[in-house]
């Protein structure tokens, strides 16, 4: 039976990234949090769906934060203490409630799933753990704009246009508030300054975006009830 979500070894990440790549990348997610902050609600329940290293948990502003990731060491090496832990596949999130969280995000983990079921299972349940009015916030790489070096990277699988993403929340019952086709670029791996001065200079100039950006960001929303 395939898994549900990339159970690739640790290891693949550690050569990767060295401890100064991490370190970095750790520091450029100040910016990007504020930037994102304004769809976040501080005084509500933010879950980060395939948390990985954290960067974004641990630095978004919510009155409660819950980290959720397949691989348990991912969790108890980055999660600040304030973030909850909860090890579970981002295709089931049955410990959740329905209807108990304000604002889901989840960044680069789509294009590591086995197949576009396990993909639409998983917004699904999204969608049943926000409340009314929730937001889910998805960072994900557009394969319109990184194309020729997207394979480059051993554990991508499935590639997504923002088009296919949005239809698949669409679908799901989401509506959808902003999409952005270009917002970040595609690899921290690149050779754009990673400072968080650069960063925040780059955030401020969506004209930047249109050059340099390869992954989509879009915004959608859980429709309020009737």
């Amino acid at each position: 039976m395939k898994p549900t979500q990339n159970t690739l070894e640790p290891n693949l990440y550690d050569t990767r990234f060295s401890p100064a790549d991490t370190k970095e990348i750790q520091a450029l997610w100040g910016p990007i949090c504020n930037f994102l902050q304004r769809w976040v609600d501080e005084n509500g329940t933010t879950i980060d769906i395939g948390a990985g290293s954290c960067h974004f948990i641990n630095r978004i502003r919510s009155k409660r934060a819950i980290a959720v990731d397949v691989n348990e060491r991912n969790l108890q090496a980055y999660a600040a203490p304030h973030v909850e832990r909860l090890v579970c596949s981002a295709v089931t999130l049955a410990e959740v409630p329905a209807d108990s969280v304000d604002t889901a995000f989840a960044s680069n983990i789509y294009e590591h799933f086995y197949d576009k079921d396990d993909v639409a299972r998983s917004v699904e349940e999204v969608l049943r753990i926000l409340r009314p009015g929730g937001r889910f916030i998805i960072m994900q790489p557009n394969f319109r704009h990184c194309m020729d070096t997207y394979y480059d990277f051993f554990d991508h699988r499935l590639a997504f246009t923002e088009y296919a993403m949005g239809e698949c929340l669409r679908s799901s019952g989401f509506t959808l508030e902003r999409m952005y086709s270009r917002f970040m670029p595609f690899s921290t791996k690149g050779r754009l300054p990673r400072h968080p001065f650069f960063v925040d200079l780059y955030l401020r100039l969506p004209v930047a975006w249109r050059v340099l950006g390869k992954q989509m960001l879009i915004i959608a929303r859980k429709p309020d009830v009737s």
